[in-house]
């Protein structure tokens, strides 16, 4: 397949390692697509490192850290290319990683964004915390994956082989139609890193576009690579752009769904505050007076963008409670039936 039309763009932030890694196999696994490395302002010699060992490879510069959504933002509008393919610089690619996306893109041009099979690249058999085998949020807005279910990780057995429509794609590995990404803002600088890419696939989701999986197509990701996931500051982002994604994209009857993710989420504080994680609780403390300082100017916004009041791929129950008052580990235990296979959505 010409992939010439595709542009491989990776975000880079002090994870030179990575990329010494892992960047000759994108080279090398991606045929004639454009690879694209952005430096986000790192002070460890990634650029450098790029410069000179990779001369093949487009390195765009960035002047300061603007962040996970900033960064892409910014660079993508200087790269052209029909399909964008968003990859962690901590992923490890393999031989037909790239054409069963490109291919899925192409299947109807109601395809907005799609993800690989993300597992975990220190135990290969397992997937992996970003993504899975494509995302999914309840209605309070926690999201989830087929194969990770909040800190439980499920063993790939084949369960989850089937391509189907899902709620929202990893931004670890993320292939999306370059014209939507513009047309749609790309990812909302607000939320600078974290469930950015559950928000921009809301937003295409509202709009009538598909979000899809493919099993075809596998990658390996270290994950926590620019921020571990037990910090104070992810504990923030997380919290907080929960919280955004709710007021920006829910439909205004659904809005009292934000007050119960508030109680939970002062539930979630007290516990970190009985195990003795203070900068933890303190951290959703900031994340909701963020939220707070941020209302008024989202609320406003929300009448710009379309809204719909229901979708298949939405948990209608709590997965707090099934999860951690039900015992429910895994995706198939859940009361969701969610499946959309690829013979279905050629229609589209």
């Amino acid at each position: 397949m010409d992939l010439s039309n595709v542009a491989v763009v990776i975000l880079n932030y002090n994870t030179k390692k990575y990329l010494a890694s892992f960047l000759p196999l994108v080279i090398k696994y991606s045929g004639n697509a454009r690879v694209v490395v952005v430096d986000n302002h790192s002070k460890d010699g990634s650029a450098a490192l790029v410069a000179s060992e990779f001369p093949q490879v487009t390195l765009i510069q960035l002047h300061e850290n603007l962040g996970f959504c900033g960064g892409y933002n910014t660079a993508l509008q200087q790269v052209k290319a029909d399909y964008f393919v968003l990859l962690n610089s901590d992923v490890e690619v393999t031989e037909n990683w790239l054409i069963p996306m490109i291919s899925l893109m192409k299947s109807s041009p109601k395809v907005a964004a799609c993800q690989p099979k993300i597992k975990c690249y220190h135990q290969k058999d397992q997937y992996e915390y970003a993504g899975g085998a494509g995302g999914f949020i309840d209605y309070l807005g926690y999201p989830f994956s087929r194969g990770r279910l909040f800190e439980t990780l499920e063993t790939d057995q084949g369960q989850y082989d089937d391509e189907v429509e899902v709620f929202w794609a990893t931004g670890a590995c993320m292939c999306i139609n370059s014209t939507l990404y513009q047309q749609f803002g790309g990812l909302d600088e607000r939320f600078f890193a974290h469930m950015e890419e559950i928000d921009l696939c809301w937003r295409l989701k509202n709009a009538g576009y598909k979000i899809l999986f493919t099993p075809h197509s596998q990658v390996y990701h270290i994950g926590g690579g620019t921020l571990n996931k037990t910090s104070p500051r992810k504990t923030f982002y997380n919290f907080r752009n929960g919280l955004f994604l709710l007021l920006k994209n829910l439909p205004a009857n659904q809005l009292h769904r934000i007050f119960w993710r508030l109680v939970l989420d002062g539930i979630a504080g007290a516990r970190f505050l009985l195990l003795g994680e203070f900068k933890n609780t303190w951290a959703i403390f900031r994340a909701h007076i963020s939220f707070y300082l941020h209302f008024r100017e989202m609320y406003t916004e929300r009448k710009n963008s379309p809204k719909q009041s229901s979708f298949p791929e939405i948990y209608k129950r709590s997965l707090v409670k099934d999860y951690f008052l039900l015992g429910k580990r895994t995706f198939k235990e859940l009361a969701f039936n969610s499946s959309l296979k690829k013979s279905d959505y050629k229609e589209f």
